[in-house]
């Protein structure tokens, strides 16, 4: 789940390249209207990002899986001390600051889909069955 600096790009084709995306990694399970948002070390993310919850309710598959990064979008681009800041031990300062800088979620990959585990699967498939799930989601 971590990004490692390279110098040139690997020869050949067939390689896909994400940016380097400002944020945290977070794994995404949903069960019906349960939601668990994780950290790559396994923490639990839910109280930091509560505006993320409802979304993920409405347009997220009824059972899956994923893996994305969590990032906050300002003017001037991406702002990860923002996102730090959410990390509050008091919920009505994770509250105000939810309404004030709202977080989004960039996703990479579905890593289950129902019943289905995907992980065996090539990337590219995985791929196509992450645009397919996210289809009818649009961005606020």
């Amino acid at each position: 789940m971590l990004a490692k600096r390279i110098d040139a790009l690997p020869p050949g084709e067939g390689f896909i390249f994400e940016p380097k995306w400002d944020g945290f990694r977070a794994l995404i399970f949903k069960d019906g209207d349960e939601i668990d948002i994780q950290s790559r070390e396994q923490r639990p993310l839910n109280r930091y990002f509560p505006e993320l919850l409802d979304p993920f309710r409405q347009h997220l598959p009824a059972r899956c899986v994923l893996d994305g990064e969590i990032v906050i979008v300002t003017t001037h681009g991406l702002d990860f001390d923002l996102l730090q800041l959410r990390l509050h031990p008091a919920a009505s300062r994770v509250a105000l600051l939810a309404k004030q800088t709202p977080a989004s979620i960039v996703f990479f990959d579905l890593l289950a889909e129902g019943e289905h585990d995907l992980r065996t699967q090539a990337f590219d498939e995985r791929r196509a069955a992450l645009e397919k799930a996210l289809s009818s989601a649009a961005p606020p």
